[in-house]
This record gives structure tokens, C-alpha cells and sequence, in this order.
């Protein structure tokens, strides 16, 4: 048995293991939520590493507020960096493999292709900044460990760019999206399953890794195909960002490149709109 602790207890990714969780054998899954474990509590998580057997580290726990990340960047960085480097330590004191999940966010996106791991880092906002630190705390204190990074999450669950398109067009006839930035969507679901695969497979091939979906897109072709597959018909408007003024900078293009994670490690990554598809009709 391969016991698994999973932080971020009620966010998107982690309601997504929860729900893939069921597909895998032998493994003994733990979740946890800030109130039963506050990473950025160095003594609190060291007396919940010790009191527990533990193999893997699933860190989802994350400030991910990005534009309320501009005025908090104390409250950022204690969450995103001063409480990665805790579970970094807890996981080098009692010999836990960490998966850390992080962001497109790290980049600049000024690149016009997938960036891909050796890329230099360059965040243009406090919450990019906060989620590189913590890859850096990462990197200082441990030499098993999974960095993935991901970009423009969505699920059934929590909040997402997905449902919020879904509940506007419950209420408006007409909804403007953002057509000049460039990314992959990425279904929570299909990044669960290559995190439970990695502590099923046992892998020692560690490092940095990219996962998205496949394909590149704009959010607002995104909101199209979404409405497209959910049968509602809603009069989308195209605006440019400079139109759409938001507190934190994004990254204008943000795809990953996902050759390293399917080279080294054998993942196969659906098409975006495949997964999309997916959840939609589900649902």
C-alpha cells in the first residue's frame, strides 16, 4: 500500500483525486485542508509528517487568488513559498517524495511557442512570483521531487473559467471574453490522473515537468466552444485585454510544451476540446 497525502483539501485538483482516486489500486489516500493541517505552520506539519506514514506529498494547497495576490503578497508568498518550503523540509526529515503543482504564471509570455521546462522563469505578477518561489524552495532543499506545472485549470468542481461562463449565460444574453491571450485549457481530471499514475508507477525520474492539455486556444474561442457544446446560445463578444483591465498582468501566451512528461514519464495528454466534450456531456 502507497500512502498518499494530499493537501488543498478544497480545491478543484484535489476533488478531481478524489474522484480518480477510485480507479487506482493500492493506494491509501489522505486529504487535508488548512484547517486540519496549515502548511504554513513549520511545527504543525512536522508533528503531521511524523504522526503519520507517509510515501508521496501531493501539494495542491495554493493561494491562487491572482489579482487579490497584488495588494496580500505577504499572505501570497507565506502560502506559496514559506508553506512549500515546509512540506519541502517535512518531506526531506521523514523521506516523503513531494508533487508540487505550479503555473504557466512563472513565464512572462512574450514567447510565441510552448515553453518548455529549461525556459527561464520571468513572472510578471506577485501570484507568478509567489508560485516561482516555492518552486525555488523546492529545488534548494530536496532532490526527489515532482514540480508540474499547469495552466488554465477547469473541472466540475470549485471555481473555474468554465462555470463561470456556464452561470453568465444564465443571466445574460451577451458576454465579452478576452481573445488576445493564449493558453491550453486543462481538465482537472486528466492532471489528477497523471499525478496518481506518477506515485502508482513509483517513478524515480524527477524534476520539472509541464502538463496541459494539448492545443492552444484564447479564452474567448474557449467560451465559444463551450457554449457550442452546451447547446446555449449566447452572442460572444471578442475584446482585447486592454479592454479588460485586471489588477495582476497575465501572460498573453502561455502554452506548455508537454513533450518532456510524455517522453520521460509515457504520459498520453487528450486534446483540450476532447476533454471538454468530455465533461460537458457528463454533465
Amino acid at each position: 500500500m502507497i500512502n498518499v497525502l494530499v493537501t488543498g483539501g478544497n480545491g478543484q485538483l484535489t476533488s478531481c483525486i478524489k474522484d480518480v482516486e477510485k480507479k487506482f489500486d493500492g493506494l491509501n489516500v489522505m486529504y487535508t485542508d488548512s484547517q486540519e493541517l496549515d502548511i504554513c505552520d513549520l511545527n504543525q506539519v512536522q508533528s503531521f509528517f511524523k504522526s503519520h506514514d507517509i510515501d508521496y506529498c501531493v501539494n495542491c494547497a495554493a493561494y491562487t487568488a491572482v489579482d487579490k495576490a497584488e495588494d496580500e503578497q505577504e499572505l501570497a508568498f507565506k502560502v506559496n513559498a514559506k508553506g512549500v518550503k515546509n512540506l519541502a523540509l517535512a518531506c526531506k526529515e521523514y523521506h516523503v517524495v513531494l508533487i508540487h503543482i505550479s503555473t504557466d504564471f512563472v513565464f512572462d509570455g512574450i514567447k510565441r511557442e510552448p515553453y518548455t521546462e529549461g525556459d527561464q522563469p520571468n513572472p510578471i505578477s506577485v501570484y507568478g512570483a509567489s508560485k516561482l518561489q516555492g518552486e525555488i524552495e523546492i529545488q534548494n532543499i530536496l532532490e526527489k521531487y515532482f514540480i508540474i506545472r499547469t495552466s488554465w485549470l477547469y473541472s466540475e468542481h470549485g471555481n473555474n473559467f468554465m462555470k463561470t461562463m456556464l452561470c453568465l449565460a444564465e443571466t445574460r444574453d451577451a458576454i465579452s471574453v478576452v481573445a488576445d491571450q493564449i493558453g491550453t485549457p486543462t481538465y482537472a481530471g486528466d492532471l489528477a490522473k497523471v499525478i496518481l499514475d506518477i506515485v502508482k508507477n513509483k517513478t524515480n525520474e524527477f524534476g520539472v515537468y509541464h502538463y496541459s492539455n494539448e492545443g492552444e486556444i484564447s479564452w474567448f474561442d474557449f467560451a465559444k466552444e463551450i457554449f457550442k457544446i452546451a447547446n446555449l446560445n449566447i452572442e460572444l463578444i471578442p475584446i482585447d485585454s486592454s479592454k479588460y483591465i485586471t489588477k495582476a498582468k497575465r501572460p498573453t501566451y502561455s502554452v506548455l510544451s508537454k513533450e518532456k512528461i510524455k517522453n520521460k514519464l509515457g504520459v498520453e495528454v487528450p486534446h483540450w476540446s476532447f476533454s471538454l466534450k468530455k465533461v460537458l456531456i457528463k454533465e
